[in-house]
This record gives C-alpha cells, structure tokens and sequence, in this order.
C-alpha cells in the first residue's frame, strides 16, 4: 500500500514569506519523492485575505508599508531582510515594481475555483504565476482583468472563472482558523502543524514524521 500525505497550506498572496515558503516546500518536498518514489501527495493551498478591509483598488505600497512599520528607514531594513530570505531560497522579490497593496480577494476565489476543475496541477501553476506576477513584475492582483490574463495564461477559460472576479471587494472567507498565528502556515495529515517560512530541511523532517504515524491506503 502506497503511503499518502496531505498537505495544507495557509497562505496570502501579498506575504513575501508565503513566496519564500513556497519555495522551501517543493525543494523539501522534491527530496522526500527521492526517498519515497511511490508518495502520493495530496497539496491544498488554503487561501486566507491578511487585510479584508482593503479598498477594491488597493492602497498605494510604499505609503502603505511606512505608516505599518512607522519610517522610511524600517522599511528598506524590512525589504532587506526579505529580499536575503528570498535569494537563499531561490526566489526573486522585487519591491521596486510593486505600485500597489492589492484586495487579495478576487485571487484567492480565482485560485478556490481552479482547485475544483479537476486539474490537479493547476492550482499550483496558478499559484506560481500570481506570485510572479505580483512580486517580480508589480502587477495589481486586486485587478479583474489582470487577473483574467493571468487565469487565460494558465489555461482556464474566462467563462470558467468570470463570477469568482467580483471586483467589490466583498471578503473571502474560508474558515481558515488553522492559520490564526499567521501565514504561511503548513498542515500535513491534518494533524502536524507548523507555522513560518521555514527551512526546507525542517519541513521534510515534519513531513517524515506525519508519514511515520499515518496509515497506508
């Protein structure tokens, strides 16, 4: 019997740290197939909107950032922190193109339905490119049509996902109570639970230990 993992994870697409995380999952999970190539992995991304009450259009980024971390300054130090975190993993970040703090709701319901059109690499490789989209080439995930050239790039068909494309700025809600202490946050087989871009090294040694315990099927 194949062993079989699931997992879960919580994130929002405007958290650098989600990004990184991303990153730390797949080279993770690319050395447990090495060592188990009969794994079947079950991943569910679960979206959660970290700013609900966002304007449809967004707020401008930087003005943004300054009045949550209090100066110019704190900033940079903070994108400079996040920048390092990304280069390690592999990932680029490019603050300087990013005009606008997004209303994420529209691309988490947009990611929502593609999980459901029984593709099972989609959700991900719409995941990879709203991630690009917005962290290495600024573009507004709050905007509909942006956001359709993106879903058409991937292979969706707009009247698939037209009615996820609200553009009103009505909240997503996914009870995602799991995530409480942030994101990204990992759940393997529903029972082992760990929040943080952690490294790669300490996902695999989570996901081995949720293998150990769980049943074949």
């Amino acid at each position: 019997m194949k062993p079989v993992l699931s997992i879960e994870v919580f994130f929002d697409f405007i958290c650098p740290w989600c990004l990184i995380g991303q990153r730390h999952l797949q080279v993770a999970l690319e050395q447990l197939r090495r060592e188990q190539p009969e794994l079947e992995v079950l991943l569910h991304w679960r979206g959660v909107q970290l700013l609900p009450d966002m304007p449809r259009t967004g707020q401008p980024f930087e003005a943004f950032y300054r009045k949550r971390l209090g100066s110019d300054a704190a900033v940079r130090q903070r994108q400079a922190q996040v920048r390092g975190a990304a280069e390690a993993a592999g990932v680029e970040i490019d603050f300087s193109r990013i005009s606008r703090m997004p209303n994420t709701a529209d691309a988490h319901r947009l990611l929502q339905r593609a999980a459901t059109l029984g593709m099972p690499e989609l959700p991900e490789a719409l995941l990879t490119q709203l991630f690009a989209a917005y962290f290495q080439q600024g573009k507004d995930l709050g905007d509909t049509v942006t956001l359709l050239h993106i879903a058409k790039a991937c292979g969706l068909n707009p009247a698939q996902v037209a009615d996820c494309l609200r553009g009103d700025a009505s909240p997503f809600n996914a009870d995602n109570d799991v995530a409480m202490n942030g994101v990204p946050c990992f759940r393997f087989n529903q029972r082992q639970t760990i929040s943080g871009a952690q490294p790669a090294a300490v996902l695999l040694e989570v996901m081995r230990e949720a293998l150990a315990v769980a049943e074949p099927v």
